[in-house]
């Protein structure tokens, strides 16, 4: 009854959401689709010759382009059909990154940048000379694969430090995908979202878009006149090809879009009054839900809620957060994975309210969203916060203050978890966390983190902090350096800390050039190092890597781009000395101009089990040493393939037996509005301590309505667990920022005898964006 109320309340507002969220700044075409138009575009006038130049290149071919003030909106139609195009000279003489870094594009584009009080807009027309191959099948919101279709990418560095900004691509469908940038595209925040639209056309030229961005949805350093680092590229997928406005190094691929001190420069955009904005995201959920693995199983149990987001922006470039009763059941359920390691997989952090500013939280040159394998302490990863192992802990009110200063970044978190009542494993929390860092030379900062815990994860402790401090720099074009220190605290509830060195360092160096690569790398953690704010995947250890790559691009062969020659030595002790890991590993790879790639790669292991893991049910490896060795064979089959996807086998010893193992993940497409993703992995082990099988078996099924509107069902079945999960979700972001969300979820257990229900959850949640 109460989710009625809240869905009566709000949903009337949705009819008048579109012209609210961009604060009457723009004015969408009354029947204006995404996709292939049903008439040709209209033909529009070129600028007359005595239009005034909005582009400049000086002698170092440093680019500047002037933004253009309207005064009456564009009609967001992707049609190019405003009289403001007849009138303005538009941005062109693209160069390319692939296939032929410095040539001109082969595809022309022309470029319009314009602006008014409330929005900045972006419009592209890209000339195409075989439409019949233009790739165009991906619509879903923020999805990777529409990096697979032909495509345009934005970037602002509204700042102007060179370092951080903000990423926009769409397609020939008029997609959405958006992310913030960070560290120069080292610490990217893919799950971002703002506020901005983009409708896109295609007729007999090729392709054509207009993208509106409203100021409120970024951060600056001051109001009036701006001016940012920005660049434009696209992607001609058909033929393989990337070109941009300023040029992009190919040694650095798809990141050297975000090489911030490489790209043009954009003035005259002029932003007027305070930014000093507010914005209210309440929400209402409803559910259902069966837990039949509980102390006490229920089923069906009814539940209502409700609670918001609000956001305001402390200056230009600071913005305060603050959460009461945050939900996530509109986040989608990890995907499985089978893991025959002894260590954690990390998972990455997907939930709304940690995601802006979440680049300033990255430490030494990490990630702190997660989503990597490698071992390198995390000193604050938020899905630390509300997630544990016994279940989740529910968030009952938190505050958070992230973005720049200056040159400093600041980000200030807090938040209070209210615990589960009958559940002594969840108890309340504080979280706290600080985080300062500060720019030096061109590309680099330094900086300090601290972190704290009012209840520890330690058996008998009370609680747990962390202090680190860190220095990053790039240097050059392609080398880049990182050190860092981090020590831990763990109270003891008896008084004390707990024992062993508390402390944890890392080095690395890495370059990165087109042709040769090299990474060195030096970790230590101590026996008593303990970030429960953050990560760490290996506790107690020192780690030794080195690896070097060779990449030339032949060119008397025409159907290959570039071979790849790549070798890495790891090398792990316990921090007595004692070899617990050694690595050889070699790559083979060659990549083909259709995007298609084959890869060979061996690998040499060592591990010294210093006590008995259970790699598989009644399956236990005895301590001791063990050396095995492998050939795994990979082949990707690019976009333009009928199902791209890649293909594994791998075969050799494996501890003190064999293993075969395939994987697959591939994708088939049916039109524009539906996909089918199937994945799978098998691994056949054979050991004399017992035989064992795994497989893991998934599939995605996607129905796109829209850009914005979407159906999606998920099933995976895991083998080592026996557990089969499947989840059916729909997401209508009504108006940009504001979504309904249906959520199915079902977990299985025993599959391999009697599927029996575990749990089950239904889940309605409605969210309203207002801004003020």
């Amino acid at each position: 009854m109460r989710m009625v109320c809240v869905l009566s309340l709000l949903l009337p507002w949705s009819e008048r959401a579109f012209g609210e969220v961009f604060s009457d700044g723009v004015r969408p075409a009354q029947e204006a689709q995404s996709g292939p138009a049903s008439d040709p575009l209209p033909s529009f006038a070129p600028a007359a010759p005595n239009a005034p130049e909005v582009i400049a290149r000086d002698e170092q071919g440093r680019i500047t382009v002037r933004a253009t003030r309207i005064t009456e909106p564009l009609v967001l139609d992707g049609k190019l059909d405003d009289p403001v195009y007849s009138r303005v000279k538009s941005v062109s003489d693209f160069i390319q990154q692939e296939p032929d870094e410095g040539a001109p594009e082969t595809e022309k584009t022309e470029a319009w940048i314009f602006f008014d009080d409330r929005n900045l807009y972006v419009s592209l027309r890209c000339w195409d000379s075989h439409l019949e191959r233009m790739m165009a099948n991906e619509m879903r919101r923020d999805h990777p694969n529409i990096r697979q279709d032909e495509n345009f990418s934005l970037v602002l560095d509204t700042y102007y430090d060179r370092r951080s900004g903000y990423y926009f691509a769409t397609n020939p469908l008029g997609a959405v995908r958006d992310q913030a940038i960070g560290d120069e595209g080292r610490n990217n925040n893919l799950d971002w979202n703002t506020v901005w639209d983009v409708k896109a056309s295609m007729d007999e030229r090729g392709w054509a878009l207009e993208m509106v961005i409203p100021f409120k949805s970024m951060r600056y350093n001051r109001v009036g006149p701006q001016v940012w680092s920005f660049n434009l590229r696209r992607t001609v997928k058909w033929k393989n090809e990337t070109s941009s406005l300023a040029p992009l190094q190919r040694a650095r691929g798809g990141r050297g879009l975000f090489i911030f001190s490489e790209a043009a420069t954009l003035v005259g955009v002029e932003i007027p009054g305070s930014n000093r904005n507010l914005e209210v995201k309440p929400y209402g959920l409803s559910s259902l839900t069966t837990d039949r693995t509980a102390e006490q199983p229920f089923s069906n149990h009814p539940d209502a809620d409700f609670g918001f987001d609000a956001k305001y922006g402390l200056t230009s470039g600071l913005i305060g957060d603050f959460t009461f009763n945050t939900d996530f059941a509109q986040v989608e359920e990890d995907q499985q994975e089978v893991n025959l390691t002894r260590f954690s997989l990390l998972f990455p952090e997907k939930r709304e309210f940690f995601l802006e500013g979440q680049a300033i939280f990255a430490f030494g040159g990490g990630s702190p969203g997660g989503g990597g394998d490698g071992l390198a302490p995390i000193p604050f990863f938020s899905r630390r916060i509300g997630l544990t192992e016994e279940g989740q802990d529910p968030i009952r009110v938190g505050g958070r203050v992230a973005g720049r200063a200056g040159p400093f970044q600041i980000g200030a978190l807090d938040i209070q978890t209210r615990g589960v009542a009958d559940n002594p494993l969840i108890q309340a929390t504080n979280f706290s966390v600080l985080r300062v860092r500060r720019d030096i030379f061109t590309r680099g900062d330094i900086g300090i983190i601290g972190t704290h815990r009012s209840t520890s994860l330690t058996e008998g402790a009370r609680s747990n902090s962390l202090f680190g401090a860190d220095a990053n720099f790039a240097f050059f074009q392609n080398l880049n350096l990182n050190a860092s220190y981090l020590t831990s605290r763990t109270s003891l509830e008896q008084g004390g800390t707990t024992g062993g060195d508390h402390s944890s360092y890392r080095g690395n160096l890495e370059y990165g050039g087109d042709r040769y690569g090299l990474v060195l790398e030096h970790i230590f953690a101590g026996k008593g190092f303990q970030p429960e704010l953050g990560f760490l995947k290996r506790e107690a250890f020192r780690r030794n890597f080195l690896e070097g790559r060779f990449s030339p691009r032949p060119r008397s062969i025409d159907w290959v781009r570039r071979f790849v020659w790549q070798g890495n030595f790891d090398r792990i002790t316990d921090p007595g000395g004692r070899l617990e890991t050694r690595m050889v590993q070699g790559l083979f790879r060659t990549e083909f101009e259709n995007s298609d790639q084959v890869e060979v790669e061996y690998t040499n292991t060592f591990e010294f089990l210093p006590k008995e893991f259970e790699i598989a049910k009644d399956v236990v490896l005895p301590v001791g040493e063990y050396g095995f060795q492998d050939v795994k064979l990979t082949y990707t089959l690019g976009a333009q393939r009928t199902v791209p996807g890649k293909v594994s086998y791998q075969k050799g010893s494996f501890w003190s037996g064999d293993r075969d193992a395939v994987t697959f993940d591939g994708r088939i497409q049916v039109g524009s509005k539906f996909s089918l993703e199937p994945r799978l992995s098998l691994n056949w082990v054979d050991l004399p301590e017992g035989d064992f099988n795994t497989r893991l078996f998934g599939a995605r099924a996607n129905v796109t309505f829209s850009p914005r509107m979407a159906l999606s069902g998920y099933v995976q079945y895991n083998s080592k667990s026996d557990s089969l999960s499947s989840s059916l979700r729909f997401r209508w972001e009504y108006q940009p920022g504001s979504d309904l969300f249906v959520v199915y979820s079902e977990g299985r257990g025993g599959f391999s005898e009697d599927p029996l229900l575990t749990n089950r959850t239904l889940a309605l949640k409605f969210t309203r964006l207002f801004r003020f």
